[in-house]
């Protein structure tokens, strides 16, 4: 099994090489592969020494699966000659997600929907990823008509810059800014460029990757994504309303019951999900499992996760993982 790890230098490109140790993927070959500048750098995976190759270079060498996170558009340009020879792709960035011939995978969700023929499959948003995996279980039981969600997203979804940005600021020491605003004692209500509505890119993804990943446009969805100086994951305060009227501990039950899912809430012991103890792992935790009490048939849940990790790179090699063990490269 010949892995190629596209982006193997950046921040979710580590995190990558670490899940696939963890995990101790099948891999015969890994390829780390990065932009021009990065070529003939040396990673480490394993305690091995690894050099890392161009783009071509890996294209040429013909690995079975390549782990795309170096943004769209490097996406748009190389995962099509990767296809072309033969690997399957598996892209991070926005680039395929809302293609209508690619599927946009979270493999609790939907990895059944995957064949050998497709050859571009799309890892979805880290912000959509951790509230579908929530919403999921509950929209075949109950049927969900609106979604309303406020993000509180880590810096380390900008990416190094914004985590030196922070570590400049807290030092009291000039630097390059990845944010227009100082994000140190701040929050900022914009995660990535405003598009012509009025939306962010990022809150527009959390409504149209949620109806695809469901299968369902029926789904209204109306999100406000916040970057806070956070670097252990994203939260989400998310509003759910249902067709069918639900029991709140029947909810806490299937929410527990579903693969990828860690229930913390327990008001008496002060019990909730936290960025802080997110951070590092691979579940989806949620809790302040709750009623709203303005509304019928609906529900408040605070969802957090590992941005790096479920939100990219644990998703991206669970994908994988299933693909190798139903023959599917």
């Amino acid at each position: 099994m010949r892995i190629a790890v596209v982006g193997a230098t950046g921040m979710v490109g580590e995190v990558m090489l670490q899940v696939l140790a963890e995990r101790n993927f099948p891999i015969t070959e890994l390829i780390p592969v990065a932009s021009e500048k990065s070529v003939g750098k040396q990673i480490e995976y394993k305690g091995k020494k690894y050099t890392v190759v161009g783009l071509q270079t890996a294209v040429e060498m013909k690995p079975d699966i390549a782990l795309f996170s170096a943004g769209g558009e490097t996406s748009l340009a190389w995962a099509p000659k990767f296809a072309e020879a033969g690997t399957t792709v598996i892209d991070n960035s926005s680039a395929w997600r809302m293609d209508e011939n690619t599927k946009l995978v979270v493999p609790e969700i939907n990895a059944s929907s995957l064949t050998k023929e497709d050859k571009i499959i799309a890892n979805p948003n880290c912000s959509t990823i951790q509230m579908v995996l929530a919403l999921a279980p509950l929209h075949e039981k109950y049927k969900i008509k609106r979604v309303i969600v406020s993000t509180y997203q880590s810096i380390t979804g900008t990416g190094v810059k914004a985590v030196e940005q922070l570590e400049n600021e807290y030092a009291g020491a000039k630097g390059e800014m990845a944010y227009k605003y100082q994000i140190h004692r701040n929050a900022i209500p914009q995660c990535d460029v405003f598009e012509d509505n009025g939306y962010t890119k990022e809150e527009m993804k959390l409504v149209r990757e949620t109806q695809k990943i469901l299968d369902d446009k029926t789904i209204a969805v109306t999100a406000t994504a916040v970057r806070v100086p956070i670097v252990g994951g994203h939260s989400e305060a998310v509003n759910v309303e249902f067709s069918n009227d639900f029991d709140v501990s029947e909810i806490r039950k299937i929410l527990h019951n579903t693969a990828g899912i860690t229930v913390q809430d327990n008001l008496d012991t002060f019990t909730y999900p936290m960025p802080l103890y997110a951070q590092g792992k691979d579940d989806v935790f949620v809790g302040r499992i709750r009623r709203d009490e303005s509304q019928a048939n609906t529900l408040n849940m605070w969802i957090v996760a590992d941005n790096l990790r479920k939100g990219a790179a644990t998703n991206t090699i669970q994908i994988a993982e299933y693909l190798v063990a139903n023959g599917l490269v």
